[in-house]
């Protein structure tokens, strides 16, 4: 029996174990970034072989290739995954609710990742901006991803606004250096039991989404990982496994890390041997 194909019940949700993002039901525990790919036949292969169900697209890097972005937004539309528009490169919450206001228009949803950007060498999301975009697009009747960090106080603070999902990084964008302060997730996690946690940023491996959706966040953003693949289609379906063996896991109830070593089987009854008499 393969594992991974199994809807294992999952502890606190029910038979179904379903995600749902702003009560809309997901299949696919991985989302998928559409930025730096060798050719857009290989890009859409390789959302393909990952199962994802939800692609995120830059409005505002797409629109900057001039008459190829529209061209694009088309091609990404043919392959049925649902579209989660993305504020990648806004520096001030007005710009990034400019283009989130273009994005909504542009794919007719009202889903959106927010990005308000606060270092350029690091990446980190400017908190603040962050909080007063995602009130005024919560109050403009977005349904609001936003990009942020562990601090438990800026996601109370989103929530406060309306938010009913977030997105803490792992890692700064593009680092591959997977979940950088796995504690602060996992408190973050613990804190925000009955909240969809994406982890977004800073996955280099299988093996990092995999530690994520240990942890029990319920889903796992990524691009470049896959998009600077050697082969990104084989390197999706890498992903997509792993989330899925991650997931499994997880449900499966993983065992506690120990500091002593345990012996695996039993000491009692172990029969001894009279060696001297062998000989």
């Amino acid at each position: 029996m393969n594992i991974i194909d199994t809807n294992p019940v999952s502890r606190g949700e029910g038979a179904s174990d379903v995600l749902r993002l702003y009560g809309e039901a997901v299949g696919s525990r991985l989302l998928l970034g559409t930025a730096q790919y060798p050719a857009p036949e290989i890009l859409g292969a390789s959302v393909s072989h990952s199962g994802t169900e939800i692609v995120t697209v830059s409005l505002r890097r797409e629109a900057a290739h001039g008459g190829g972005g529209e061209r694009f937004f088309e091609l990404i539309r043919s392959w049925g995954a649902r579209v989660l528009p993305n504020t990648a490169g806004c520096r001030t919450p007005k710009e990034a609710i400019n283009t989130a206001l273009m994005a909504r228009e542009l794919f007719e949803t009202s889903w959106v990742k927010l990005e308000v950007i606060a270092n350029d060498d690091t990446l980190q999301p400017d908190v603040f901006g962050l909080v007063e975009a995602a009130r005024e697009l919560i109050a403009q009747d977005f349904e609001v991803f936003p990009y942020t960090t562990e601090d438990l106080g800026v996601a109370e603070r989103l929530m406060a606004a309306g938010c009913e999902v977030l997105m803490p990084w792992g890692a700064p964008i593009g680092t591959a250096r997977g979940l950088a302060n796995p504690y602060a997730l996992k408190t973050m996690r613990n804190y925000f039991p009955g909240v969809p946690l994406i982890v977004d940023a800073g996955i280099g491996a299988p093996s990092h989404a995999m530690q994520a959706m240990e942890l029990g966040f319920d889903a796992v953003l990524l691009n470049t990982a896959v998009a600077k693949a050697g082969d990104p289609v084989q390197m999706a379906a890498a992903f997509g496994a792993a989330v899925k063996a991650g997931r499994a896991a997880f449900l499966a109830g993983l065992m506690e890390p120990r500091d002593m070593a345990a012996p695996s089987t039993p000491v009692a009854g172990t029969p001894f041997f009279d060696l001297e008499a062998k000989r």
